[in-house]
């Protein structure tokens, strides 16, 4: 039996597995394509999984469907979310593969335990937009192209610097235990920040009310906050060297890229 998994959580919050050593069905939690989920124990874990039809295609619908089940379990436990579309072919690969990575998976719900992640979207108005367009690299060589490359690196570094500045203001105002930082431009010349913050889950309301008071006082760029979630990134930061280690899985943020990057994706796991 295939198994599809969406995350790793910790056993003892699950009362259920005390006495069970087979998997348990998760009480009124239905996965992927409507299938019911379940609790496979493994020593101190515990792998949330549903049964699956290696078949089946996943569409849009199934990675909601995934992303809840995970956060159903983080009302429960510090979670590590496995990859969106990660399958098990049999009981035999899951256990392996918790066995060959649990003292790194320990570790890692060690230090995530009681931590949650707010994200912040952040609208900043590019005044190099336009510019930037009427300067691109033409055909041809010669003294009017290479001042033209020159004039576009120095309106990137300039982009660079004031993304770094926003990043750096939004770490002062609400001091995250860490944070995962991408920058991209949009096709109408904003330029946007997506920023994870780990926090810890008693001061949620306290991110929130910061975050109200710094969007009513700051005008020269737009803010929109979510969370709590799941700490989707710190996961992939932890994992990240790991050949089978969960990363982060659909999430309402793009996969953390340095500064110097503009390009945005999907978070993922492994």
């Amino acid at each position: 039996m295939a198994w599809y998994a969406y995350c790793i959580g910790e056993k003892p919050a699950f009362p259920e597995l005390a006495r069970h050593r087979k998997p348990v069905p998760m009480e009124s939690v239905l996965g992927i394509s409507g299938n019911q989920v379940f609790l496979y124990p493994a020593s101190d874990l515990a792998v949330i999984v549903s049964e699956h039809n290696p078949a089946e295609t996943l569409n849009q619908k199934s990675g909601m469907d995934h992303a809840r089940v995970i956060a159903d379990c983080f009302q429960h436990s510090t979670v590590l979310p496995f990859r969106f579309g990660t399958v098990f072919h049999d009981d035999e690969s899951l256990r392996k593969s918790i066995r060959s990575n649990q003292r790194q998976f320990q570790g890692n719900i060690d230090k995530l335990r009681g931590k949650t992640e707010m994200h912040l979207k952040i609208f900043v108005d590019d005044c190099c937009a336009h510019a930037l367009e009427r300067h691109l690299p033409a055909e041809g060589v010669g003294r009017e192209f290479l001042g033209n490359l020159r004039e576009n690196a120095t309106r990137t570094r300039e982009r660079q610097t004031r993304a770094r500045a926003v990043s750096f203001q939004m770490h002062r105002l609400f001091m995250p235990l860490d944070e995962e930082v991408s920058c991209r431009i949009t096709e109408s010349g904003k330029m946007v920040l997506d920023i994870a913050h780990l926090i810890d889950r008693k001061y949620v309301e306290r991110y929130q009310n910061k975050f109200a008071s710094t969007s009513a006082t700051i005008r020269e760029c737009q803010m929109q906050v979510s969370g709590p979630w799941p700490p989707y990134h710190f996961v992939h930061r932890l994992t990240r060297s790991a050949a089978h280690a969960p990363a982060a899985a659909h999430a309402p943020a793009p996969v953390t890229v340095p500064l110097t990057g503009i390009p945005q994706a999907v978070p993922a796991m492994a």
